[in-house]
């Protein structure tokens, strides 16, 4: 049973402000994954929706102008993980969303809606803080783009105003050019679950690919919010890629992270896991990047 009060649906991005600019108590509603079973549960009782789900100009992937990677907001992950740009440019993305629900909940969850609820174990949210992701939001006053480091307030906040919509996730091209990445996702279930601890990570080599130019790591649930762990990458730059190297930087990591004790796993097991996952997920972008161990 769903206590709803009203249901306002949009089929543009103009009429979807004007709408939060009428009711903004109101909640956005995109794939419903997450608000419809926060309703059935009680927690948003008595709301009113925005449907957003029939904007079709929020859905899809292309390169923009300037070579960028942009993600309409309504893109499913299963669009987002079969889709060519993704493959090529971000093959990690697609890998991370991929591991969201079931497939029932792939086929009709949003990558805004993953970004949007502010939560830590986001599958979505490592991959994209560790690409220095741009956050595109249309209000009243126009368009404003946020890092995604910025997006992100707190545990379940995001830095979205009452009149805004976030319309796109941008991947900057020199954030994503001649990289390959690999996303690990430990959980108490193989499917269905949330993270315990997300781990994230994208290398770049030099030419002969004996050489770190640069490498991302970032984790959900090390943190309240998604975090990078930019003491640890800054340990690789300009090194030799040995496996010597890989240890020393996965376990530089626990420089950066502050998991919590909860029920799922304890601050030291999800510790653990870090430095393993840190070093695993190193080792196979290398690998798909065919690097020269030295």
């Amino acid at each position: 049973m769903y206590d709803l009060k009203a249901l306002y649906e949009a089929t543009t991005v103009e009429e979807a402000v004007a709408l939060r600019v009428a009711h903004p108590d109101a909640h956005i509603i995109a794939g419903g994954t997450d608000v419809l079973v926060q309703m059935r549960e009680g927690k948003r009782a008595g709301v009113e929706l925005i449907s957003i789900h029939g904007i079709e100009a929020l859905e899809g992937v292309s390169l923009d102008a300037d070579g960028n990677l942009r993600i309409g907001s309504l893109t499913t992950f299963s669009h987002i993980t079969s889709h060519p740009l993704i493959q090529e440019h971000c093959n990690v993305l697609g890998e991370a969303v991929d591991q969201v629900g079931g497939p029932q909940i792939r086929n009709v969850g949003t990558i805004g809606g993953n970004t949007c609820n502010g939560v830590t174990s986001a599958d979505s949210a490592s991959t994209l803080f560790a690409y220095d992701a741009q956050v595109e939001l249309t209000g009243s006053n126009g368009v404003r783009t946020v890092p995604i480091s910025e997006f992100y307030i707190k545990a379940g906040t995001v830095d979205l105003k009452a009149d805004e919509i976030q319309t796109a996730i941008i991947i900057p091209a020199d954030s994503f050019a001649n990289t390959k990445g690999h996303y690990i996702k430990y959980a108490m279930r193989n499917a269905m679950d949330i993270a315990t601890l997300g781990t994230s990570v994208n290398v770049r080599l030099s030419a002969d690919g004996k050489v770190v130019e640069r490498v991302r790591i970032a984790f959900g649930v090390a943190g309240p919010i998604p975090v990078r762990a930019v003491k640890a990458e800054a340990l690789a730059v300009g090194e030799l890629l040995t496996p010597a190297l890989i240890d020393t930087v996965a376990k530089a990591v626990l420089q950066d992270i502050n998991p919590r004790d909860s029920w799922r796993a304890s601050k030291a097991f999800r510790s653990h896991i870090a430095v393993e996952s840190t070093k695993r997920a190193f080792e196979e972008s290398v690998k798909l990047l065919g690097g020269q161990m030295v």
